[in-house]
């Protein structure tokens, strides 16, 4: 597969949220093929306005003879992001990645629990009856989302993982991924059984870190810097998340449970585990 004349992606990482998209995409960049810009462009979903210039300056660092693609994890739940995929990069190959809803849920709560962005109720935002915050119940609505994505691009352009897969096969997950892209298998074996979960990583205090917010972009850089990063080590801690209660899972099970059912229908795969209770990991 040769990259594209024009300098836009050849193929898309476009969700869901927390269903490992970021593993996904560092197994990709390791390929001597493929290039991934670091962060996600959400041109499709959120930064559409700018205009095609814009996103095409995203890639601009990609080395002559890349096939470039990128990832935004957001794009696979935007109601609008679907019809201008296929305008713009019309029979692009998508990469799609589902997990259980109810731990996608929660996941996605509690990196935003991590980040400051939201508070110590988990249900003040997972309970469909008081929740103000679409984002953590509608991106779990899989069956909704990849209905609409259909409407705009051939099903053969569609290439969908679920979450277990990648757990029990990854080698055979890359290698999947590449055929669907069209380059030949590249496995990164040193990388493959990570599988990154930010919610384990130790943080700073978060009044720390919204003191040191506005100092960012010259800290970053310094990341490397022995003296700082030790610095950082001996301030850091654990995060403590709030709890999913029983009571709040099953409500999440049963927001879920027709959206599942219709889902297994839609990708022909048995998703019965997904209607089961048992413990949700962040």
């Amino acid at each position: 597969m040769n990259s594209r004349q024009d300098d836009l992606p050849s193929f898309m990482i476009i969700g869901a949220v927390k269903a490992a998209t970021t593993w996904i995409s560092e197994q990709l960049r390791a390929h001597p093929a493929l290039w991934l810009p670091k962060a996600e462009p959400h041109f499709f979903s959120t930064e559409y306005h700018r205009g095609l210039n814009w996103y095409r300056a995203q890639f601009a660092e990609a080395p002559a003879g890349r096939v470039i693609g990128e990832k935004s994890a957001d794009y696979l739940a935007h109601p609008n992001a679907a019809a201008r995929i296929a305008e713009q990069l019309p029979g692009v190959p998508l990469i799609v990645q589902l997990r259980d809803p109810v731990k996608r849920a929660y996941s996605d709560y509690c990196m935003l629990y991590r980040r400051g962005t939201v508070g110590g109720d988990p249900r003040r935002y997972l309970d469909a009856a008081q929740s103000n915050y679409p984002r953590f119940l509608e991106g779990g609505r899989y069956a909704k989302h990849l209905r609409r994505l259909l409407e705009h691009v051939p099903a053969n352009t569609v290439k969908i993982i679920l979450y277990e897969d990648i757990e029990q096969n990854a080698d055979t997950i890359v290698e999947e991924v590449c055929h669907h892209i069209g380059v030949a298998t590249f496995v990164a074996e040193d990388s493959i059984p990570e599988r990154r979960n930010d919610s384990s990583a130790p943080m700073l205090p978060l009044p720390l870190r919204r003191i040191l917010g506005p100092a960012r972009p010259l800290l970053d850089p310094l990341r490397s810097n022995s003296l700082l990063a030790s610095m950082r080590a001996a301030m850091a801690r654990p995060v403590r998340y709030p709890s999913l209660t029983e009571e709040l899972k099953s409500m999440l099970r049963e927001y879920y449970r027709a959206d599942i059912i219709a889902l297994q229908d839609l990708i022909k795969r048995d998703l019965s585990s997904w209607l089961q209770d048992d413990r949700v990991p962040a």
